[in-house]
């Protein structure tokens, strides 16, 4: 099979209009659950006659739709798997994504025209596991997120080149291994491998001492308590290069309950930076136009190269400043806990160097290197977009053994420093421009806003003043009414369903 010539950009939909959503915002392909077997019962997921028409918008578009079936089904849910996956396969959709063996030797009978994904939940950790899952028919795994930078390009070095290798580049990390736990099932009934995990992971501990029933004590974090499991997110914007040039092939977005804002902000952010990788490495032009089939940087065994400790390894090398967010980050001072005055700091790991023993490696065995290359530089504004959505502190999960992710222990609340204010619903010439937007927030003369443009830095604007207009086009004096029907001054024409966005005048702590 022929490999593709770009890496992917892989995109969450938690429904039809988040799929629409990421396909216009450039994903090269989109994740999303149906209304059974999927490992996220809170979207309201897609129906099949949602498969079939999001699968079309996305073909028209040249992307791809993938479909979860990633459950670890009981005995009385075999033959409806079965009946289900049948039903799936003349929806249009490209490819099922499963995890138990029973399931993708079903999918190969019963829909043997769909690439078969081996989720994250096989727990796929080592070259022999992929090759076995490739030679039962998969055209890709799903690598367990405890992988760092070196398992990610040993794997690429001993498997099939068109055995695709996907890679989680942002979002939520799971407490338990590769997402398989029992935590919410034991705690609350609700089985984490069915979709309907509780995530107590997440959730405040305190003590209670057996004698004192009802006085509850802080485990030494916070006066409020603390949070025990709870991951911080992960960002990997700012090296995708290092993954590119280790042999991952698609780039995955977590976040199938997120907003259709957060699809598109953080979907063009990795689809805008995976364009830079490929100028910057030579692949295209900036005008996209193909120079040579994209490839990894890893030296496998059966080159010259292979094993000799004279190839200088920059990301190890490197390693040190590799962690996401920017490098002056240690000039920052840290904010006092629950109150996120900076959140530019809050939003990134802090440095920490570890005195890890150096690796014994067996006799003859040797790591697979990457040759050498200059780091991939992104601009600032990108950089940025991750502070822009609702997050959780940010870290580069475990692709760097020195800089791991770690739980924040004192809240388990997201960061949100810019709102969402309104979505265009059209733009039109007249008075010199004018865009028509639904509200979601309010809007008020003199206000800094930007618009989220697809491919592009966003635009930055200043409402001004005494250009408002209801839906029946009479003049107000603001937009302070949400959900409804709004019109303003707007001279350079945005997209239909771009979304608007403000500062918040205070951060908080709160979700979207």
């Amino acid at each position: 099979v022929q490999r593709r010539n770009k890496p992917e950009v892989l995109a969450p939909a938690g429904n039809l209009r988040g799929l629409k959503t990421a396909v216009d915002y450039g994903a090269d392909a989109v994740y999303c659950g149906g209304k059974a077997f999927g490992m996220r019962s809170a979207p309201k997921n897609l129906s099949l006659e949602d498969f079939e028409e999001g699968s079309r918008y996305a073909h028209e578009r040249g992307a791809r739709v993938y479909v979860t079936c990633n459950v670890l089904p009981r005995n009385n849910e075999v033959e409806a798997m079965r009946e289900y996956i049948g039903q799936l396969k003349d929806t249009g959709v490209d490819a099922l994504i499963v995890s138990d063996i029973g399931v993708m030797l079903m999918a190969r009978e019963v829909a043997p025209n769909l690439e078969l994904h081996v989720s994250t939940q096989a727990g796929v950790t080592n070259y022999q596991a992929a090759n076995a899952f490739y030679q039962l028919g998969a055209r890709r795994v799903v690598l367990a997120r405890e992988m760092d930078l070196q398992a990610v390009r040993d794997i690429r070095a001993r498997i099939p080149d068109d055995l695709d290798i996907e890679c989680f580049v942002h979002g939520a990390m799971c407490m338990a291994f590769s997402g398989r736990c029992l935590f919410s099932n034991y705690l609350t009934g609700r089985d984490g491998n069915h979709g309907e995990c509780a995530q107590p992971c997440r959730w405040k501990y305190s003590i209670v001492e057996e004698k004192r029933p009802g006085q509850y004590f802080p485990i030494e974090q916070t006066k409020e308590g603390a949070y025990l499991f709870n991951s911080q997110d992960m960002n990997m914007l700012a090296h995708i290069d290092d993954l590119l040039d280790s042999g991952a092939t698609s780039l995955k977005i977590e976040g199938r309950s997120k907003s259709a804002y957060y699809i598109a902000a953080m979907t063009n952010a990795y689809k805008t930076a995976v364009d830079a990788y490929m100028v910057q490495r030579g692949f295209e032009d900036e005008d996209g136009t193909v120079l040579k089939p994209f490839h990894d940087r890893v030296i496998r065994p059966s080159d010259p190269d292979y094993g000799k400790p004279e190839t200088t390894d920059l990301i190890m090398e490197h390693a040190d400043g590799a962690f996401a967010g920017k490098p002056d980050i240690a000039t920052v001072p840290v904010a006092s806990a629950g109150e996120p005055d900076d959140l530019s700091y809050h939003a990134r790991s802090t440095r920490r160097k570890s005195n890890t023993a150096a690796e014994i490696l067996p006799e003859g065995w040797y790591h697979a290197g990457v040759r050498p290359a200059e780091h991939v530089s992104l601009p600032d504004w990108l950089l940025d977009e991750p502070d822009k959505v609702a997050h959780r502190d940010y870290s580069t999960g475990f692709y760097y053994p020195e800089h791991k992710v770690q739980q924040s222990t004192d809240r388990s609340a997201y960061f949100r420093a810019w709102l969402v204010v309104g979505e265009v619903l059209s733009w039109s010439e007249e008075d010199g421009g004018r865009v028509t937007i639904m509200s979601r927030n309010k809007i008020e003369a003199g206000q800094e806003v930007e618009f989220v443009l697809p491919g592009a830095a966003p635009l930055a604007y200043t409402v001004p003043a005494g250009g408002f207009r209801d839906a029946d086009g009479h003049w107000v004096e603001s937009i302070n009414n949400p959900a409804h029907v709004f019109s303003m001054p707007c001279p350079q024409e945005v997209p239909v369903n771009a979304a608007i966005r403000s500062r918040t005048k205070k951060p908080t702590l709160k979700a979207e």
